[in-house]
């Protein structure tokens, strides 16, 4: 090297190449999971009606109480329905004594059966009548048709209540599994049939799809992973989009309905190269990489990308395994360049 009378380079001198982090490619298998918003309900979520009129006389339960199936939730008045009750039962006394009365007249043939027969028929009219009269005041006790939860509870002791209102009773929420229903574009769609697994007919199976992760609203994952439940292949024209559900064990009871969320579904690519964002450059449209050759200089390679991550992106072929890329400043330099590899 050349130097002039103030001890540094003589002017001219060519400049060492510069020193940049490089890294040797290697194949490997890569996740990328894909995000949806997502509403989360029980397994079973049943609006209690009543079935007859009535005011409420006892509510049996509290609002979020666990309850099992059969267990009573409202008794409602009866009176009314009793007093029917009695003169449903009166007429069916009456009409089985006009059936007695008449049997052994029809058997002496004071009178034609045809007197018998019609009796009989009022007898049975009025066991229908009191069987339904009955059957009412059954409905008066109003009880869990399963195990979970109770809601809100509008109706106190007093109110009026009747089939025709606009309001159930209260909800019982089955939530020991709950069901988090996505929507997908028809891109996403395609996207996630095509990174599913197979069956022996091509068609996707759910039975061996990945595990999928709840995001929760607070930002933390939930602790046991869900399964994919249904894939809705008809797409709304109106959105534009398909229904998804993913199913999750709730034995906790942490999660509840009517929650939001986010859906983490899981995409393997296997044999794959994560190139980092930052070694990568754009030049009309396409993205390109530096490599290093072993004479230190560099040359551009385009990439073929099929996937986005955190880091970086996804390529599968056109590079070999070990191939040396440069990791740090490829804006500032260009194609044939020398430069001083820092592994």
């Amino acid at each position: 090297m050349l130097w002039n009378n103030a001890n540094g380079p003589a002017a001219g001198a060519t400049p060492p190449p510069p020193s940049l982090k490089v890294g040797e490619l290697k194949k490997q298998d890569l996740t990328v999971y894909n995000e949806f918003a997502t509403t989360l309900e029980g397994k079973q979520n049943v609006e209690i009606w009543p079935k007859v009129a009535g005011f409420v006389q006892k509510v049996y339960v509290e609002e979020g109480q666990k309850i099992k199936k059969g267990q009573p939730l409202f008794k409602l008045e009866t009176q009314t329905l009793n007093q029917d009750a009695n003169a449903a039962k009166a007429s069916v006394n009456v009409a089985q004594v006009e059936v007695d009365k008449l049997k052994p007249l029809v058997e002496k043939g004071i009178i034609s059966e045809v007197q018998l027969e019609t009796a009989k028929a009022q007898l049975v009219q009025a066991q229908a009548n009191y069987q339904s009269v009955a059957s009412n005041i059954g409905y008066s006790r109003i009880t869990s048709p399963v195990d979970g939860y109770i809601g809100e509870i509008p109706f106190k002791i007093g109110a009026l209540v009747s089939s025709a209102m606009s309001q159930p009773l209260t909800t019982v929420s089955d939530v020991s599994e709950v069901r988090a229903y996505f929507s997908l574009n028809e891109r996403e769609l395609l996207k996630l049939k095509e990174s599913m697994p197979k069956n022996e007919k091509n068609l996707v199976n759910l039975e061996k799809a990945p595990k999928v992760t709840l995001v929760m609203i607070n930002g933390e994952e939930y602790p046991e992973t869900g399964k994919i439940a249904m894939i809705n292949t008809i797409i709304n024209s109106t959105t534009g989009s398909v229904t998804a559900r993913a199913d999750f064990d709730n034995k906790n009871n942490l999660l509840s309905s009517g929650s939001t969320g986010k859906i983490k579904i899981p995409t393997i690519y296997k044999e794959a190269y994560e190139i980092p964002q930052v070694a990568t450059i754009d030049l009309q449209g396409k993205k390109l990489i530096y490599i290093v050759k072993d004479d230190n200089t560099v040359t551009t390679m385009p990439i073929d990308i099929i996937a986005n991550t955190q880091k970086g992106f996804i390529v599968e072929n056109g590079i070999e395994e070990g191939t040396t890329i440069v990791l740090e400043g490829v804006t500032k330099i260009k194609d044939g360049m020398a430069i001083s590899p820092a592994k």
